[in-house]
Order: C-alpha cells, then sequence, then structure tokens
C-alpha cells in the first residue's frame, strides 16, 4: 500500500495503438490520475518487455500497469520482479505463465478466428509481420464500435511481427504470481476466447474479474467505462 497515487501506464496490443487508450486516458484525468500509454513496438516480445521497462524506469513512485490483448505478454514480462508495479490490470489481455505465447495461448480454447482474418508480409529485417485485413477488421476486432470509427482504427492498426506473437515468455515468475491483478473482458472477443479469458483470470487469482456482455476485443475503445472501472478499482486497493 502506498499513500502516493500511482501512475497508470498503458500498453497496447497487436493491430491497435497508444491512442486507442484515449478514452481510458481522459476518464482517468477527470480523476485527478496520471496516465501514460506507451507505444509498445510489436517487434519481439524479449524487446517489447525492456521497452516497457525503460518507460516504468523513468516514472518516479507507483504504477499501475495496464495492457490489452498482447500486451498483456509483454507487461506479464516486463513487471516481472518490478519494486514499482503495484497492481495489473488485463484488459481482453493475455496473461502467460513460463512457456506459453500469445498463439499458443488463443488456440487453447476454441472460438478465435484471428488467424483467419490475418495478412502476412515479409519485412527486411526478416520473418513476417502480421495485420488485419481490412475486409475483416470491423468483424474481427471491434464490431461494437462505428462502421466510420473502425475503418480509422484498421488504417491506424499497427502490424505485429509472427516472432513477438509466437514467443514464449522467458520469465519463471511471470508478474501476476507476485503483483495483484485484476481482469476486465468481453464475451464476444473474436481474437481471444473468453473461455480462456476466464480461465487466465482464475488462474492468477485475480482480485477482480468483470465480464463485458456482447462487447468487442477492443474493450477500451468501446466500454471506457468498464475498463477505467477495473483501473480504478486497482488504484483504491494500492492506495491508502
Amino acid at each position: 500500500m502506498s499513500e502516493q497515487q500511482p501512475t497508470i501506464v498503458l500498453v497496447h496490443g497487436a493491430f491497435a495503438e497508444s491512442a486507442s487508450w484515449s478514452g481510458v486516458v481522459e476518464r482517468l484525468r477527470e480523476r485527478s490520475l496520471d496516465a501514460v500509454a506507451v507505444a509498445n513496438p510489436l517487434r519481439s516480445l524479449s524487446g517489447d518487455a525492456a521497452y516497457v521497462r525503460d518507460v516504468l524506469a523513468s516514472i518516479d513512485g507507483p504504477v499501475v500497469l495496464v495492457a490489452h490483448s498482447y500486451g498483456g505478454m509483454v507487461i506479464t514480462e516486463a513487471a516481472a520482479g518490478s519494486t514499482s508495479v503495484a497492481a495489473l490490470v488485463y484488459v481482453c489481455a493475455f496473461a502467460p505463465d513460463q512457456g506459453e505465447s500469445a498463439f499458443g495461448l488463443s488456440t487453447k480454447f476454441p472460438g478465435s478466428t484471428l488467424g483467419e482474418a490475418l495478412n502476412a508480409y515479409p519485412v527486411s529485417t526478416g520473418g513476417n509481420d502480421l495485420a488485419i485485413r481490412p475486409d475483416a477488421f470491423h468483424h474481427q476486432f471491434c464490431a461494437d464500435v462505428p462502421a466510420a470509427q473502425a475503418a480509422v482504427m484498421c488504417a491506424t492498426q499497427r502490424p505485429a511481427t509472427e516472432a513477438a506473437l509466437t514467443a514464449e515468455l522467458a520469465t519463471g515468475t511471470p508478474a501476476w504470481r507476485t503483483i495483484p491483478s485484476w481482469f476486465v473482458f468481453s464475451d464476444q472477443d473474436l481474437n481471444i476466447p473468453v473461455a480462456l479469458h476466464r480461465y487466465l483470470a482464475e488462474r492468477a487469482g485475480a482480485k477482480a474479474t468483470r465480464e463485458m456482455q456482447g462487447a468487442s476485443h477492443a474493450l477500451s475503445v468501446s466500454e471506457p467505462d468498464a475498463v477505467t472501472a477495473s483501473i480504478l478499482e486497482a488504484v483504491d486497493a494500492v492506495t491508502t
């Protein structure tokens, strides 16, 4: 517990970008909470986690670390052994154990249709970049937002490397084993099956779980009030 208000650090996942947290940031600022939306590189799990650790090192005081989707892989690695991260919030996000990957976890339970919605193309640094096809983006990623907004989200999506999405968590002490966690997720998530969300939350011993009926994978965009509510629960729990 800390008397100092934590900084909220928000980490987006694949096929999104930092502005996907805009609605959540606005609501946190209304509560006089500082927030930083990190530009997750989406190049490699180890490199992405190292970058988030650098951001964390630049912040004075406690942090509530929040992630969406693949960002959950990143924060689980980045916060391992951290003394500054007071709470974790997983937003339609992976919460892996050692040796688990985003792609591997997404197939643990039936329901994900992401694989068939992706385009792959080679990049000069090696391997492939993956992006959601424009004709599939609205239905696959954010079916509960207006079509015009979905079109902008599609145009601004950040591709992720195949290497990042298939990389296995390296740390033997995933952050959720030692740091209290909160989970908020959707029952109509087409990227990560709701059965997996429930499984991960239970495995992590989540302090609280919020399941949104009829919502899409893009929960920070379509349901910023619910996401903010989960973050505030974490803030309240770690602040005296």
